[in-house]
């Protein structure tokens, strides 16, 4: 795992551009502490801040192949290479380290582009062809890790996290108002958004071609639901979930260093837990948050699946202070607005997962939208068949809906009753099964002076993808969380952002290509999706308690505004203050000021969740707005000791022995 940076700029020499490229990848030095490496020419520098995983001894970057024609700056890993290694040394190929990095580079060069669905894994890289002097980059299928990208005049710059912008000298972030009242509508960025003007992330599936000033993208893998097999008995499906997880699995296992496990107290991440244990020849560590606010606390189970395990735990205990103290920082390392606190004990959980030596974690992340964990599947069936369904049908499934709510009650079945005669059919083209959700968007959209059109980007985005109007209303619901929540939130902000802040590489079994597909084709068959997750969970019975494998999805949360409340701490004059709103032109000062009073003063009770959620949303994007547009209460880059550094342009004068000169 690594982080990358770099600047193709044709009118810039390979002096200006080594301050520019050191700069860079200081400030993303926290996602690979062990070391730094570029290269530069004339026109291009790009380097590597690096994690060491895989052949730590031998995998420095960036790397290039014998000729030095090519060279890779690479974030990530590929599941697979073995594999991979082995298919192209039987083409002619010929390996110097044991590093998957090697495997991307001569992938690249043996197959092109067409290499990248041939990837199991999570990745994105840059690649640099000095003979062309084009450059390439590339995003794996499910947006695991991040690449960014803008135009600063002439010039092309790229990162893993778009904090490495900073560094270049006139480049300026100015926040987006409509992308930010996108996110706030549909609660995450879109594959292309970052929230910021003139910045944008490289979708998933997604390859760019740079060239002569000209940005070219490509895809080469979007997500299909018809490449499963044809399973046609439940218990072959289970056998079929079994061997593919315990597969995706001892594929990420694969590791040099020592990999551990996060625990939720959830099925998903127990299963894998499981798994783990039962592949790995070493004593597993798994990592757990609790904390002190009981309504969030899921100790006890988790308890008793590491006991169940016999796994070496480590839990996190998270307080208020804890979340009101660290919030800046995450938000930092975030870069996009959030709506709930739930990554800020994310953030430190990683710091002790790193303190005590772990660099890579499994977990549970892609298994809700894989196997129809949310209650936002059985909504959407619900709500679909809700005109053809007898009345005393339509109030059984509505008791079914929320298990995990204890107040759940015949008041709360009336209300939903009204809700669901509503939004029975469709008023968004395309977005059916999101109808529901994006209603508290439309409160948080209020935060904008100007909320324009919140839902625009993303019915064009349905729109503009041919594959989806064939799909049906849960399959909808699942492309449309594979392309907003888990890569924008779950994957980044919760997930990979708050992992890397501290040097810690998140792997998620549950997104495997091979897996998705089996989901697919099976979702649905055996049962009716009330239950949600069904087929995952009897397929493990035995192996875990069945306290763990009955329990119904429990949502992980945090407290959110009550943290703040509690502590009060002196940032939230941001949100608070009317000179401070002000200083972000795009915010509806008076109604971000008065819902902030009301958050933190009236007791949580009183507070509803899109209250809360647009709370968080107000918080963040005014921490956002100090620290990349203000520049102010910056952290201080830091770069990791430099391992690599290759000047091409001294390179090329260097004389050519005599011996190699006569064999030319």
């Amino acid at each position: 795992m690594c982080g990358i940076a770099g600047i193709s700029h044709p009118a810039l020499s390979a002096d200006p551009l080594t301050g520019m490229i050191t700069g860079m990848l200081a400030y993303i030095g926290h996602r690979g502490p062990d070391g730094a490496g570029y290269v530069v020419d004339d026109g291009l520098a790009m380097g590597t801040v690096r994690l060491a995983i895989m052949d730590p001894a031998s995998g420095a970057q960036p790397f290039c192949d014998p000729s030095g024609r090519y060279w890779l700056c690479y974030n990530g890993e590929i599941y697979n290479y073995l594999e991979l290694s082995a298919e192209l040394e039987a083409l002619g190929c010929r390996f110097h380290t044991h590093c998957d990095t090697e495997v991307v580079l001569n992938a690249w060069i043996t197959w092109g582009p067409d290499c990248l669905t041939r990837f199991n894994g999570g990745f994105a890289f840059a690649l640099y062809d000095s003979t062309t002097d084009e450059v390439f980059l590339a995003r794996d299928r499910f947006g695991k890790r991040p690449m960014f990208f803008a135009r600063h005049g002439d010039a092309l710059l790229f990162a893993s996290e778009m904090k490495a912008f900073l560094a270049v000298p006139g480049f300026t972030f100015e926040q987006d108002p409509d992308q930010i009242s996108s996110i706030l509508g549909q609660w995450t960025p879109l594959p292309d958004q970052s929230g910021f003007k003139g910045i944008e992330s490289l979708p998933m599936g997604r390859w760019l071609s740079w060239r002569n000033g000209s940005v070219n993208v490509h895809a080469y893998a979007d997500l299909r639901f018809d490449e499963g097999p044809d399973v046609a008995r439940e218990a072959d499906a289970l056998d079929l979930i079994r061997e593919r997880l315990t597969r995706s699995v001892e594929l990420r296992l694969r590791s040099d260093v020592e990999v551990g496990v996060y625990l939720s107290g959830g099925v998903d991440s127990a299963i894998v837990a499981a798994l783990a244990e039962d592949i790995s020849r070493k004593p597993l560590s798994t990592f757990s948050v609790e904390f002190e606010d009981e309504e969030f606390d899921e100790s006890g189970d988790q308890k008793l699946v590491s006991e169940h395990l016999g796994t070496r735990h480590h839990a996190q205990r998270i307080t208020h202070t804890d979340i009101a103290n660290a919030t800046p920082d995450a938000v930092y390392h975030a870069e996009v607005p959030a709506f709930r606190s739930a990554f800020v004990p994310m953030y430190l959980l990683s710091k002790r997962t790193k303190d005590e030596g772990i660099k890579v974690i499994l977990s549970g992340e892609g298994a809700d939208e894989a196997f129809l964990g949310y209650d936002l599947f059985k909504e959407t069936l619900l709500r679909d068949a809700w005109d053809r369904l007898p009345e005393d049908v339509r109030r059984t499934r509505l008791e079914q809906l929320y298990p995990h709510l204890a107040h759940y009650g015949p008041e709360d079945i009336a209300a939903v009753t009204g809700l669901y005669h509503q939004f029975s059919s469709e008023k968004m083209p395309g977005l059916f099964s999101h109808e529901l959700r994006f209603q508290n968007g439309l409160f948080s959209a209020r935060l904008m002076k100007e909320a324009g059109t919140p839902f625009k980007a993303i019915s064009d985005l349905v729109a503009g993808s041919p594959e989806y109007a064939g799909l049906s209303p849960t399959e909808k619901a699942q492309w449309l969380e594979y392309k907003t929540l888990l890569p924008g939130y779950l994957l980044s902000t919760q997930g990979e952002r708050m992992s890397l802040a501290h040097g810690v590489e998140n792997r998620c079994p549950f997104l495997d290509p091979d897996l998705f597909a089996l989901a697919t084709s099976v979702n649905l068959k055996f049962d009716d999706g009330f239950t949600e997750k069904r087929l995952l969970r009897e397929a493990f019975r035995g192996r875990l308690p069945d306290r763990i494998i009955d329990k119904r999805k429990f949502p992980y949360r945090a407290p959110d505004a009550a943290a703040f409340a509690a502590l009060r701490p002196d940032y939230l004059d941001l949100v608070l203050s009317e000179e401070e709103l002000g200083k972000v032109p795009f915010l509806n000062p008076k109604f971000a000021q008065r819902l902030a009073n009301k958050v933190l003063t009236k007791p949580a009770s009183e507070i509803s969740t899109k209250e809360n959620q647009t709370f968080l949303y107000l918080l963040s994007i005014c921490l956002l707005h100090r620290a990349f547009v203000r520049r102010e209460a910056l952290r201080t880059p830091v770069l990791p000791p430099l391992e690599k550094a290759v000047n091409l342009t001294l390179e090329r004068e260097k004389p050519i022995p005599p011996r190699e000169a006569s064999a030319r």
